[in-house]
């Protein structure tokens, strides 16, 4: 194995820690809010881990391009469903979720 075979194995389970991360988050956290930062912070770093881990194994900068520009998309398109949940979230009288004191 080369040094590249490592650092992208190491960037794809980085990249898998951060998609389990934002599904836990999904699954835990008390309300909408902060189920959409979860899922969207976390799945957006995970598959910028996954892109760069898949480039180094590319064959062409053609497909490096492409999967840069689906992650950009991917970025875009998260931002903009998260916002509008938490828009209709908000709009609905959904309070954000306080600890208990």
């Amino acid at each position: 194995m080369s040094v590249i075979d490592v650092v992208s194995v190491l960037l794809l389970v980085a990249g898998t820690f951060f998609f389990l991360a934002g599904s836990t988050g999904v699954l835990r956290f008390p309300d909408v809010y902060t189920r959409l930062h979860a899922l969207t912070k976390a799945d957006n770093l995970g598959l910028g881990f996954f892109v760069i881990g898949l480039s180094l194994r590319a064959d062409s900068w053609v497909v490096v391009v492409k999967m840069v520009l689906i992650w950009a998309l991917v970025i875009v398109a998260g931002a903009t469903a998260g916002h509008l949940v938490a828009e209709a979230a908000r709009t609905s009288g959904v309070v954000p979720w306080r600890k208990p004191r």
